[in-house]
């Protein structure tokens, strides 16, 4: 699964990578994508020096911080 956005008309969007996969903007069809750096990648255990800092209290985890879920206390 990546995330990308389109040149073309601002589209953000997600697109399961398979073999058989054809990259276009589900909006307008343009093949000019700009691959977008995921919420996941970012957050990935050793992928900062360490594992994810713990937030005092429940978070949503939707509002896309690139430091994941949970870092903005929302």
């Amino acid at each position: 699964m990546y995330e990308y956005q389109c040149r073309s008309c601002d589209h953000q969007f997600e697109l399961l990578v398979r073999e058989s996969t054809r990259y276009e903007c589900p909006k307008c069809t343009s093949r000019e994508l700009e691959k977008q750096l995921s919420v996941f990648a970012v957050s990935a255990p050793g992928s900062n020096g360490g594992g994810m800092a713990m937030s005092a209290g429940p978070s949503c985890g939707a509002c896309g911080d690139p430091r994941g879920a949970g870092s903005c206390r929302n």
